[in-house]
Order: C-alpha cells, then sequence, then structure tokens
C-alpha cells in the first residue's frame, strides 16, 4: 500500500488531513490576555479529558503566534460557539486581524475573554504542556464554567460547517462518553 503512514510521501499529510475531516468536532475559541489586550484563536483540538478534577485539552499549533502569549498569561477562556456564530470562527481563524474590534466580550474571573453569544465557557489554568508533533499538547484545570444556552453548536465536518438534527437519547448505548447526561456513568 503507498501513502502508508510509515510513507513520508508528500500526500501523506493531505491524505491524513482527509481521512480526519470525517471526524466531526464542534469549533471553540481560546482566548487570553496579553498585557491589557485580548488575544484568542478557533480551535477544534478541544477537549474533555477529566471529570475528577475537571480537565479539558486543546492543541495550537507549534507556529501559533497566539498560544505563547497564552501559555505565559497562565489562563485561557474555552468559548464553545453557537451554530449562529460562523463568522466569529471565521475571524478568529485567520491571522493578523483585529479579531475583538467586532465581537463583544466580557472578562472571565481570571480576566480571558468571555464572547458574547456562545454556548458556554470554561475558564481555566495551564496545567501541563506537552509534545504533540507539530502541535503542542495543552492540558487545563477548569475553574469556572459558565452557564448554557439551549441552540445548536457550531460543527465542522469535511471542510465546512454544519448542523445535525436533534436526537433521542439512546439510555445504555452512550455509557461510556465523558458528555453523557447521567453523571453516574461517566469514563
Amino acid at each position: 500500500m503507498t501513502g502508508g503512514l510509515g510513507d513520508r510521501s508528500p500526500e501523506v499529510p493531505a491524505r491524513f488531513r482527509k481521512a480526519l475531516g470525517n471526524f466531526c468536532t464542534g469549533v471553540t475559541v481560546v482566548t487570553a490576555m496579553r498585557d491589557a489586550e485580548p488575544v484568542g484563536f478557533a480551535c477544534q483540538s478541544f477537549a474533555a479529558l477529566s471529570l475528577d478534577p475537571p480537565l479539558v485539552l486543546f492543541c495550537p499549533g507549534r507556529t501559533s503566534r497566539t498560544w505563547p502569549h497564552i501559555q505565559s498569561y497562565g489562563h485561557f477562556c474555552v468559548n464553545v460557539l453557537a451554530h449562529s456564530q460562523q463568522d466569529v470562527s471565521a475571524t478568529f481563524g485567520k491571522a493578523g486581524t483585529d479579531k475583538f474590534s467586532c465581537v463583544p466580550w466580557a472578562p472571565a474571573p481570571s480576566g480571558a475573554p468571555i464572547l458574547a453569544g456562545v454556548l458556554t465557557w470554561l475558564d481555566c489554568v495551564v496545567e501541563s504542556v506537552h509534545d504533540g508533533g507539530d502541535h503542542h499538547i495543552v492540558v487545563g484545570r477548569v475553574t469556572t464554567l459558565g452557564d448554557q444556552r439551549d441552540e445548536r453548536p457550531l460543527l465542522f465536518h469535511r471542510g465546512a460547517y454544519t448542523v445535525t438534527q436533534p436526537a433521542e437519547p439512546t439510555p445504555g448505548i452512550l455509557d461510556n462518553l465523558i458528555t453523557w447526561s447521567r453523571h453516574d456513568d461517566w469514563i
């Protein structure tokens, strides 16, 4: 088989990206402060990690210009975007723009920006940073949770935003997922 993961041919990263595009992800904006100025970037590599203690992770690229400011600040806020916030995702997905000039925000307890209209937010302290190839793996300890809005999330699948239809709960089948709503069935 050509193009295997051990193969260093130029098409492997493109094939890998295409394969990963089949995994639907939510879209977040990770924010912090640099001196008195807000910083942030769109991030789809965000995940829940642990319930006890409450840990999350995200993976900024090694070439990210925003990550060093977040790391230096020591705190960050994960803003979970609503489906209606595609424009916010596009704004925070671009380099070099004044991202906060058109997006209202308020400070989280850590001072990191909470963007207006998000589904929810998580204020975190940087717990640890690990090597992840061409990315860093940042583990954050959640210190404060925001309220939740009842709206659909912004999802990304195969290179485009998408939306799902509400589904009926399937008791017993999803028991091993960390976001399963029955408190006694978490991982």
